[in-house]
């Protein structure tokens, strides 16, 4: 279809599609809540022009409502989706004929600089005033009725927050699904280190749908720049004017200062939820997470900023997914089970804009998976045997909660003991420590964890944490844990089961022979050998990292002084899993997680511009007045229900 609509515009250039949807194009929601199918056929405009206010054009597609191939007059809602991924996609086409084959006015449009979209492109920092822009416009078309709500994953969520935070006029809800927020915090700058998987955006992305790729020769150059990617990676910092992004400008300049503002500083502003919650619309909000999502740590947060703040009202969904997979029940080498998938996304967002765009009394705020404000899929319940396809089966269940976190939720401490232990019951000792040697040549792979824009440096989810051949940077079939730089603390096999769900801290003293040095943090679901897994299976859950010289604020940078110790805190994802009977909570501590981080040189020299690399002796104290610790968020068996 988008072949063919192409040539179309090439030789006519604005056309009008009248889509008949037929049986199978949008097939009947599985869920309850909607079970009507498709009421109208579809018409499409291509290519509308619509003029920001400095003039810049941006390219839109406007699907319609219509019966027997003409577009009705009536003025409908609007489901609104900006994208920097090509509005003419597979998936942008299937969303716009959905929502207009039920009743919507579907406006898709490219952002600014991508794709066939007029201007420079500059990451999130216009979609503010540009989506403020597009809500005064759809308010002014004869088919629009006002009432706007807006639609995403990923950017597209965070050009979602973007007009929120705004507070655009038309605009009446947002879905932003695993979306971009609170940069500086967690997700992009990581308690001051730098999750490389946007390093890897922009390698991508400027090979594809920037401005410089309309030329074919540079296309070329961007996309073999892509192609040999893992060269550059091995090779960083990225600094401007050394590699072919120099021929794409504002890429560049985007990925080098990012690099360089380790803190949450003014670069990181916006989409400052958590800082700034008052300025966000007051209007229902459907925030949408996975355990797994790289913003999972911001969906919740934004959660308990928002619900605090707005009348909204606020919902908050967190399933076992990884980035943008809410209909899927598996990822990586895992399975939780058919009903972690949503069986029908499209309709599943559907009851949500129904209820407030067009204001019919349905399942929200009743009925599952709407009948409390927050829904969450807790992991760790299935049998652990091998599925049919080979994956580990995890399994879990829904449940419905009224808060986040859990108001019954009991903070529990697990002391790092000496001997490689965690344990409930601080350390006697009055000295103990663990010394591991920090090489930043040679640093911890990254096998799976809370990742997008992965493609080809990472691997996201869950994953046995082992190399292999899968691993591009860990080819040797061992597990991370045999690393002498990874120290493994993990209970004795429970007693009895023990859920955690919520968020989650690792609290070290720690000391360094540098001046600067990261600190890595990994909860693991260790499963004991079973007939199907002869060597059990560890499951990582969440991760997180801390750089040294912003452990007492991201605002202000304060080195380290050598051998001396302090106390850091590690903030992990949040996540809701049983630990099963025999099973072992594991927490590995190292300093590096490569590429999921980038990695501390351990020189001080200033942040994206180091030309050393210090091989550093870095100590994680386990004593009595050093009780280094994970404090997880422990639900008591008692209350819980499936």
């Amino acid at each position: 279809m988008k072949a063919a609509m192409n040539s179309l515009l090439s030789r006519h250039g604005r056309v009008t599609f009248f889509l008949l949807l037929v049986s199978g194009l949008c097939s009947n929601p599985a869920n309850s809540f909607a079970a009507e199918g498709p009421k109208f056929d579809v018409a499409v405009e291509l290519d509308i022009w619509v003029s920001m206010r400095d003039g810049v054009r941006l390219a839109t597609d406007i699907y319609r409502p219509a019966v027997n191939g003409v577009a009705i007059q009536e003025k409908v809602p609007v489901i609104l989706q900006r994208t920097p991924y090509d509005k003419r996609g597979k998936s942008d086409i299937a969303i716009g004929n959905y929502f207009a084959s039920h009743g919507y006015a579907v406006v898709i449009q490219d952002t600014r600089g991508r794709f066939q979209s007029e201007g420079v492109w500059h990451m999130l920092t216009d979609d503010g005033n540009d989506g403020m822009d597009v809500c005064e416009w759809i308010g002014k078309q004869p088919w629009s009725n006002n009432r706007i709500g807006m639609i995403g994953t990923s950017y597209v969520g965070g050009t979602q927050h973007a007009v929120a935070l705004l507070k655009a006029p038309n605009l009446v809800t947002v879905i932003p699904v695993d979306a971009m927020s609170n940069m500086g915090y967690q997700s992009m700058r990581n308690a001051g280190a730098f999750e490389l998987r946007f390093w890897n955006w922009i390698f991508t992305r400027a090979a594809e749908g920037s401005r410089q790729v309309r030329d074919p020769k540079m296309k070329e150059v961007l996309e073999q720049m892509a192609a040999d990617r893992r060269y550059y990676l091995l090779n960083l910092p990225t600094r401007k004017g050394t590699t072919p992004l120099r021929f794409a400008p504002e890429y560049e300049e985007w990925l080098v200062e990012a690099m360089k503002h380790g803190g949450n500083d003014a670069f990181w502003a916006q989409n400052n939820i958590v800082d700034n919650p008052e300025r966000y619309k007051d209007m229902p909000v459907f925030l949408v997470g996975g355990w797994y999502d790289s913003w999972g740590g911001n969906t919740s947060t934004n959660f308990k900023a928002l619900s605090k703040t707005i009348k909204g009202p606020v919902y908050l969904t967190m399933g076992p997914w990884i980035h943008g997979k809410q209909g899927s029940s598996s990822h990586g080498q895992v399975s939780f089970g058919d009903d972690a998938a949503i069986a029908d996304p499209p309709a599943w967002r559907l009851e949500w804009y129904d209820r407030w765009l067009k204001q019919l009394d349905n399942s929200v705020g009743k009925s599952g998976p709407f009948a409390t404000p927050v829904r969450v899929f807790v992991m760790g319940t299935g049998d652990g045997r091998k599925t049919e396809t080979g994956l580990l089966y995890h399994g879990g269940f829904w449940r419905d909660e009224q808060e986040w976190p859990l108001a019954r939720t009991q903070y529990t401490n697990f002391f790092l003991q000496p001997d490689g232990g965690l344990s409930r019951t601080a350390v006697a000792a009055n000295t103990a420590s663990t010394s591991f040697t920090f090489d930043p040549s040679n640093p911890v792979p990254t096998i799976g964890g809370n990742l997008s824009s992965a493609e080809g440096i990472m691997l996201q989810g869950a994953w046995d944490q082992r190399g292999g051949d899968q691993v591009w940077n860990a080819q040797e079939p061992i597990p991370l844990s045999a690393r002498r730089d990874v120290l493994v603390f993990q209970t004795e096999p429970l007693a009895e089961q023990i859920e955690v769900t919520g968020e989650i801290e690792v609290k070290l003293w720690v000391s360094s022979s540098a001046v600067d040095t990261d600190f890595t943090a990994k909860l693991i679901d260790v499963y004991p050998s079973s007939p199907d897994f002869p060597g059990g299976f560890d499951l990582n859950l969440e991760d997180g990292i801390v750089r040294a010289r912003y452990r007492n604020s991201l605002k202000q940078e304060t080195f380290m002084t050598p051998g001396e110790s302090y106390p850091v805190t590690i903030k992990l994802y949040p996540t809701s899993n049983v630990f099963k009977k025999g099973h072992r909570i594991r927490v590995d501590i190292s300093s590096s997680n490569f590429p999921r981080f980038d990695v501390n040189p351990n020189s001080g020299e200033p942040l994206g511009d180091h030309r050393r690399l210090v091989v550093a002796t870095n100590t994680i104290y386990h004593d009595r007045a050093r009780a280094s610790q994970i404090v997880l968020p422990v639900i008591p068996a008692k209350n819980k229900s499936q």
